[in-house]
C-alpha cells in the first residue's frame, strides 16, 4: 500500500460528525464519514430543536459554554435562515416561586450581554394580565420576562451539513457500520459494512474521529480498543407533541418545583412541543423510548401553568433520545455538564480523536476546535471558514424568508401558501431546484397525503440519503404528523421499489 486513502475518517453521522466532516473537507483534507443508520437518527433529531445559549446552565456556572452558545445563535441563523429563525420565550414567574425575580432578572441580563447579540431583540418584562401571552396560563401568573433564542429543524441541520460535505468532495456513507478500526503501519485500517447489502470493504486513514454520540464508548471499547475506559454519562430526554395549546409565535419556559425546566413551543403550525425530561439512561440507546413516568411528568409540569390541563389523550406523537454527556461526576442528570470534551489518543502512532458531549448550538465551534487538534496531529490545512458560510439552500438574507416565499409562489402559483412556506422552510433557495419544471400539481407526481408528493420524495432519496419512509416523515420533513398509516405504507412501498439511489 502506498499510504492511506483519506486524511480523516469520521465515525458518526450526527451533528458533530457531519459538522467536523464539512469543516475538514472545506479546509482541504481528504475526508470520509460513516453513519450506521440514517443521518441524525439518534440524539441529533431528538432535541428540543433550539439554538440557544442555555439560560439554565448559568445556574451551574457553565459561563464558557453559555457565552459560546450565545455567540453562535446569530452565526448559525445567518448560515441557514431557512431552517433556523428567532423565537421569543415567555418565562412566567410568581412570588415565592422556584427562583426569585431578582435572580431571573440577573440571569437574563447576563444572557443579553454575554454573547454579542446584534439582531435578536433584548429581554423585556410582561404584564400577563394585559399581554396575550397570559391568555393560555393560569391567572396566578401575572408577571413574566420575555427573551430571545432561536428555533432549528435539527434533523435538517444534520443532513445539510452532510450534503455540503459531500458536495465539497467528502465520501459520505449512510447506513454503513464500522466493524473494526485497527492501527497498522502508522495509520488506521477501518473495516466497514453496508447495512443493506452486507458487503464489506476496508478504508485507510491517517486519523480517526470517534463522533458516535451515545455510542462513543461502544465504538471506543468495541471496534477500537477493548481496554479503553468509559467516559460518558447517558441521559435520556423525552418530548411530547400535543394538539395546539395556544396561539401566537412565542414559546414558554416553565420552571418546575424540582428545579428542572420544560419548554412549550409552537410546532408545525397545528401542534405544541413540550419537553424535555432529564434522567439517567441504562441500556442500548437504539431502544430508548418515552416512559409512562416521563409522560406523566411532562403533562403534570405543563398543567401547572396552562389553564387547560395537558393530558395523555392530547398527545399525537412523542420522541426520545439519549445524550452522551461527559461524565463529570455530577449527582443529578440535569446537573451534568453540557460542555463538550475532545480527547486525543495517539498510541502506536495513528491518532484518534474522541468527541464527548456537545449540543446543537455549539456544533460549529466544536468542529473548529476538533480541526485544531487534527491539525496538531496530522498537519494543518486551510483555516477556519464556516463562520461566514451558508448551508445548502441558506443563501439568502437572515430576514429574507418572506421574500423567498413570494418568489417561489410567483414561479409556482399552483402551490398552496402552506405548501410554499413548508418547502422554503425545508429547502430554502433549493426549493426551486426540487420543483424544477413543474407547472401544475399533476407534475409533482404521486400524492402520498398532506402536501407530500413524489417529486419531493425522489429529491430526498437522490440528494439526501432518504431510504425509508420514516427518514422522510420524521426527519427530512414532519409529515408523519399528518399522514395516515395507510398513506405511510404506500410511501414505504414506493420507496422500496426505487431500484437505485444516488447522492452525488
Amino acid at each position: 500500500m502506498n499510504g492511506p486513502e483519506f486524511d480523516i475518517f469520521v465515525i458518526g453521522g450526527g451533528i458533530n460528525g457531519c459538522g467536523i466532516a464539512r469543516d475538514a473537507i472545506g479546509r482541504g483534507y481528504k475526508v470520509a464519514l460513516a453513519e450506521m443508520n440514517d443521518f441524525g437518527a439518534g440524539t441529533s433529531s431528538g432535541s428540543t430543536k433550539l439554538i440557544h445559549g442555555g439560560l439554565r446552565y448559568l445556574e451551574y456556572y457553565e459561563f464558557r459554554l453559555v457565552r459560546e452558545a450565545l455567540m453562535e445563535r446569530e452565526v448559525l441563523w445567518a448560515m441557514a435562515p431557512h431552517i433556523i429563525w428567532p423565537l421569543r420565550f415567555v418565562l412566567p414567574f410568581q412570588k415565592g416561586g422556584v427562583r426569585p425575580a431578582w435572580l431571573i432578572r440577573l440571569g437574563l441580563f447576563l444572557y443579553d450581554h454575554l454573547g454579542g447579540r446584534k439582531l435578536l431583540p433584548p429581554t423585556r418584562s410582561l404584564d400577563m394580565r394585559r399581554d396575550p401571552a397570559g391568555g393560555p396560563l393560569k391567572p396566578l401568573f401575572t408577571k413574566a420576562f420575555e427573551y430571545s433564542d432561536g428555533w432549528v429543524d435539527d434533523a435538517r441541520l444534520v443532513v445539510l451539513n452532510a450534503r455540503d460535505a459531500a458536495d465539497k468532495g467528502a465520501l459520505i456513507l449512510a447506513r454503513t457500520k464500522v466493524v473494526s478500526a485497527r492501527r497498522r503501519d502508522g495509520f488506521w485500517s477501518i473495516e466497514i459494512e453496508d447495512q443493506a447489502s452486507g458487503a464489506r470493504r476496508e478504508i485507510t486513514a491517517r486519523m480517526l474521529v470517534n463522533a458516535a454520540g451515545p455510542w462513543v464508548d461502544h465504538v471506543l471499547c468495541g471496534a477500537v480498543d477493548a481496554n479503553a475506559r468509559r467516559n460518558v454519562r447517558l441521559v435520556q430526554g423525552s418530548h411530547i407533541v400535543v394538539k395546539k395549546k395556544f396561539e401566537g409565535p412565542r414559546a414558554y419556559f416553565f420552571q418546575n418545583p424540582d428545579n428542572r425546566i420544560i419548554f412549550a413551543i409552537p410546532y408545525e403550525q397545528d401542534f405544541t412541543l413540550i419537553g424535555t425530561t432529564d434522567r439517567d439512561f441504562e441500556g442500548d440507546p437504539k431502544d430508548v423510548k418515552i416512559s409512562q413516568g416521563e409522560i406523566d411528568y411532562l403533562c403534570s409540569a405543563a398543567s401547572e401553568y396552562f389553564s387547560e390541563p395537558v393530558t395523555a389523550q392530547d398527545i399525537v406523537w412523542s420522541y426520545s433520545a439519549v445524550r452522551s454527556l461527559y461524565d463529570d461526576g455530577a449527582s443529578k442528570a440535569q446537573e451534568a455538564t453540557r460542555d463538550y470534551v475532545l480527547k486525543v489518543n495517539e498510541a502506536n502512532g495513528a491518532p484518534l480523536l474522541n468527541v464527548f458531549g456537545g449540543k446543537l448550538t455549539t456544533y460549529r465551534r466544536l468542529a473548529e476546535h476538533a480541526l485544531e487538534k487534527i491539525g496538531e496531529k496530522i498537519g494543518t490545512k486551510g483555516s477556519p471558514w464556516t463562520a461566514k458560510s451558508r448551508l445548502p439552500g441558506g443563501d439568502f438574507p437572515v430576514l429574507g424568508y418572506e421574500e423567498q416565499v413570494r418568489a417561489l409562489s410567483a414561479v409556482y402559483p399552483f402551490l398552496t401558501d402552506a405548501h410554499t412556506r413548508r418547502l422554503v422552510r425545508a429547502y430554502g433557495t433549493a426549493a426551486a431546484s426540487l420543483l424544477g419544471d413543474a407547472r401544475s400539481e399533476r407534475d409533482l407526481g404521486r400524492h402520498f397525503g398532506s402536501d407530500l408528493y413524489a417529486r419531493e420524495v425522489d429529491w430526498l432519496m437522490m440528494r439526501e440519503w432518504a431510504y425509508r419512509a420514516e427518514d422522510i416523515l420524521w426527519r427530512r420533513t414532519k409529515q408523519g404528523l399528518r399522514l395516515s398509516q395507510e398513506e405511510t405504507n404506500l410511501l414505504e412501498e414506493y420507496m422500496a421499489a426505487v431500484p437505485a439511489r444516488s447522492v452525488g
